[in-house]
Order: C-alpha cells, then structure tokens, then sequence
C-alpha cells in the first residue's frame, strides 16, 4: 500500500473528512442503468407464481396439477403442492447459485460491466427459450439460463452501485437496485392480471416479455462506464482518476484515490479471494455475507412473491381475484422501496431493519390467528376476513420493502475490503439463490403440512434476525466504502476478533503479514 503501510483489510488510514464531491448527472445515470439488473431479478420473482396458477400452463406442463386444482372439495392447503411445479419455479435460483461464484472472478478479473454484460445476454436466452417452449425440459434449461443471467447480474450490480456512489448517498443509490427489482415484480405481476385472459397462450407472453429488461440490462453494461475501483484495480490508475473525477464533478478527488489506490495494492496481492475470505480479520464480513442474506428470505417474502396468486387462491380467492391482489402487493413493494431510498442515509440501516422486523412480525401473527380461527381445509374466507388478510400481507410487504428488501443487499455490498469484495458478494448471491431455492422447492409442502402456521414458522425467523441486527450489525450509514475496517474495530463484539493495530494481526509483524499475502 502506498507509504508503506499493510492494513489487515482494506486502507490503513482514515481519510473521510477529506472526501470532496457531488452527486452529478453522470453517477445518477450510470446508477440507474445498471440498476435495471435488478429488474431481471424482481420480474421473474412476480411472474412465476402467476404463470403457475394459469390453466393453458398447467394442461401444457403439469396436468396433474389441473386436474387436482379443478377438485371442488378438497384440502386448501395442498391443492397446488407437486415438486414438478415448485422444480419449475426453484431450478432458476439453484443455476444462479452456481452462476454467482462463477462470476466472482470475472467481475473482479474483467470488470462490473462484464458480467453485466453476461447476465443480460444469459437471460434474454433463458427468456426467448421459456417463451418457445414445448415440453419440459426446454423450459426447464430456460428457466437455468434465467438462473445464469440472475447470478452475473446480483453478483456485479449492487457492487458497481455501491462503487459508482458518493458516501453520504451510497445507501439511497443502492437502493435504485432495490427499486428496480420491485417494480420488475409489480411490472410482472400486472402483465400476469392481463395475459390470463389470453388462455391458452397468455404464459408464453408472459415469460417471453423478461427479454426487455435483459435487453436493457445487456446495452446498458455496453455503454456504462467502468467503477473507478475496478479500472485502478486492474491497473488502469489514470483512468481509474478521470472516471472518479467525472462522478464527483471535481477534480479534487486525492484523498477518495488514495483509498482507492492503497486498496487496490493490497487487493492485488491477494491471489486467492476466496481463500482470503476466511481468515480471521475477514470474519465480521463473511458472517454478514452468510446470514444477511439468509435472513432475506427467511422473512419468507419470497414464498409471498412467488407463489401470491397460489396462495390467494388457497385462501379462496378466485382466479382474477387472487392476481388483482397479488398485483396490489407488489405495487405496495415497490412504492415501500422509496421509503428506504428517502431515509436509509439519515436513519441509517439498522432502524429501518429492526422498525421493519418488528412490523413483519406483529403482521405475520395475525394472518396466523385469522387462518386458525376462520379459514378450514375445505372452507372459504369471509369477504370481510379476506380483505383483512390482504391488508396484512400489504402492510408486512410494505415493511420487508422498506427494510430486509434493499438492506439485504446493500450492506453486504458496502462491507467488504477491495480484495474480497467480488468474493463477498458471490458468497451473498450464492447464499440468498440457495435459500431461495430451499423455500421455494420446499414452500408449496411446507404449507400443506404447517397449514397457517406457515406463517408463525417465518414469524419467528423475524425474531432471530431482528435480534441478530440489534446486537451484532454495526451501523454503516456515512462510513467510506474503503474504510469499514475501522467500523468492525469500534463494535463492541467484533473488536475482539478484528485486530486495532493496522499494522499487527494475530501477533503477526507487518513483515509477516505481507509475506503471507504473497502466497496468499
């Protein structure tokens, strides 16, 4: 590192108060470009569950499903439950997985715009084969491509987002992937309320029109410019300083490329990322990569998102009925999203999570309580007792939008040192695609055999992670990307295992400590 000094991760001084700049045109464009990435994602979240319920679907893919969702009597819980199904709607989240450590080393080899590039590409495949399809092995390779496309893309966009912004506004920008995500679910699930009337076609349309937002993701990573950290990481300082000038509107940048440069040369010396990630000056990290994402899901949103027109028909919804309110919850999901965008920078994360896992909570109970008391195996809901419900998935939509939904990606993608921080971010995706997958192979099971206390199952996964928050997530609102290393050494948990001494780690003298990132 410049002067000399070797920081266990990241920077060894801090220069925050030196940091000049403003938010300008150019940043502001480049961020909303490449947070139409997040669209893919929140798209084929919406669509799935709408196109599931489609009778032209199911007679073409599934007519066992059909034939039992025609049943008069029967139990409500388990109308839908078949593996064929849940494999259509989980195979994408299981090829992302794989995707996203693939594309760890390509966006920390080639650059953020790359593996934007292959993302968009991936899925506008995966869209036109789940579009033209006609048996089921060739929706189901689709659904993979989509799967590939989603993993380049969750892997590069909230990194290059959290790069691309100026400090004091990191938190809303990275939001607009956020953003973009619940108005792909929204989008989707408005285009599922009219291409249902289009039987027995209407699916075709549905999945196929995913190739807009890949087309867009795909031109926008064409024409975006590079993060000034990924050019100076791969040795390209100079353009790295007139694209950092240019965001900042300021030419007056020294300090933010200092930091920039100083871990860039330690990023460099790190062979193995992955490796690296392990030790134990990385810890606080890894363990927020793990369980932040985990916890997203664990809210059990996306068991709400996928599978809302299922859900509701369960309840006794009819068909039109349940995807008019599966399209009310993801415009509540996506008008929550401007909620964080406003506030995540002057409140900061934690408020927003633990405000928000208070509200999921209380909403989750008395959806529970209503389906115990008035909603049976071969009963229907009460109009009354229906709109009620409906209120109660909103208002808890309305809180994981505002807090898990956008956090759960920022803050993984803010914490990590430059030298891990590609890897840091496959191991979120790969974590939030492998629960994604579980809760949605395993969800249409799990409510046939929990019935309503589903929803007390995901209630106390709330809990934990509310708790989790309140204890062990160090705030991270105004803090420079490159100087989190000083954030873990302040709490008053992770103190104990990051070391103070930038330049000693585990009794190690900084001689030590950069020989053994040179094997490393």
């Amino acid at each position: 590192m410049a002067g000399g000094h070797f920081g266990p991760a990241g920077v060894a001084k801090e220069r925050a108060g030196q940091y000049q700049g403003r938010v300008t045109f150019s940043v502001i464009i480049a961020c909303v470009v490449a947070a139409v990435g997040g669209s893919l994602f929140g798209y084929d979240i919406g669509i799935s569950g709408g196109v599931t319920s489609m009778d032209g679907f199911l007679l073409k893919f599934f007519p066992g499903v059909y034939e039992k969702k025609q049943h008069a009597h029967e139990n409500n819980y388990c109308k839908y439950n078949n593996q064929g199904l849940s494999a259509f709607t989980s195979s994408l989240y299981l090829a992302g997985l794989v995707a996203s450590l693939v594309a760890s080393p390509v966006t920390r080899i080639y650059g953020r715009r790359a593996s934007i590039i292959c993302g968009g590409v991936s899925f506008l495949v995966g869209a036109t084969l789940n579009a033209s399809a006609i048996n089921l092995a060739m929706l189901l390779l689709g659904r993979i491509m989509l799967g590939v496309g989603i993993g380049f893309g969750n892997q590069a966009v909230p990194v290059y987002l959290s790069e691309m912004a100026p400090t004091h506004l990191r938190g809303a920008l990275n939001m607009l992937f956020q953003l973009a995500t619940t108005a792909g679910i929204f989008t989707a699930n408005m285009v599922n309320y009219g291409t249902q009337k289009l039987e027995p076609w209407g699916w075709r349309l549905s999945l196929g029109l995913a190739a807009v937002p890949a087309v867009l993701m795909t031109v926008g990573g064409i024409v975006l410019s590079e993060t000034p950290n990924s050019l100076i990481e791969r040795g390209m300082q100079d353009e790295g300083r007139k694209v950092l000038e240019k965001i900042r509107g300021t030419k007056n940048v020294d300090a933010e490329f200092e930091d920039m440069v100083d871990a860039s040369e330690l990023a460099n010396s790190i062979k193995h990322p992955f490796r690296n990630i392990l030790t134990k000056r990385n810890r606080p990290q890894l363990v927020m990569a793990i369980l932040l994402p985990a916890f997203q899901i664990l809210t059990g949103i996306n068991s709400i998102l996928f599978y809302a027109p299922v859900l509701f028909q369960s309840m006794g919804f009819g068909g039109n009925a349940s995807l008019y309110a599966s399209a009310v919850t993801g415009g509540v999901l996506c008008s929550s999203t401007f909620i964080t965008i406003a506030t995540v920078d002057r409140v900061g994360r934690r408020f927003l999570l633990i405000s928000g896992g208070i509200q999921m909570i209380t909403c989750q109970v008395i959806v529970s309580v209503i389906l115990r008391l008035k909603f049976g195996d071969d009963q229907h809901l009460s109009k009354g007792f229906s709109v009620l419900v409906v209120v109660m998935i909103c208002l808890f939509v309305l809180a994981f939008g505002w807090s898990w939904g956008g956090l759960g990606w920022t803050i993984p993608s803010e914490i990590f040192p430059l030298e891990t921080r590609s890897a840091g971010q496959g191991i979120t995706v790969a974590v939030n695609l492998l629960f994604t997958f579980a809760i949605a192979q395993s969800f249409l099971s799990l409510l046939c055999a929990f019935k309503f206390g589903i929803f007390l199952f995901f209630a106390c996964w709330v809990l934990v992670m509310t708790v989790f928050v309140y204890f062990f997530l160090p705030e991270t609102k105004g803090v420079p990307i490159e100087e989190m290393i000083f954030m873990w050494r302040k709490h008053w948990f992770w103190k104990r295992i990051v070391p103070g001494n930038p330049n000693v780690e585990d009794g190690s003298t900084e001689l030590g400590e950069r020989a053994q990132r040179t094997t490393e």
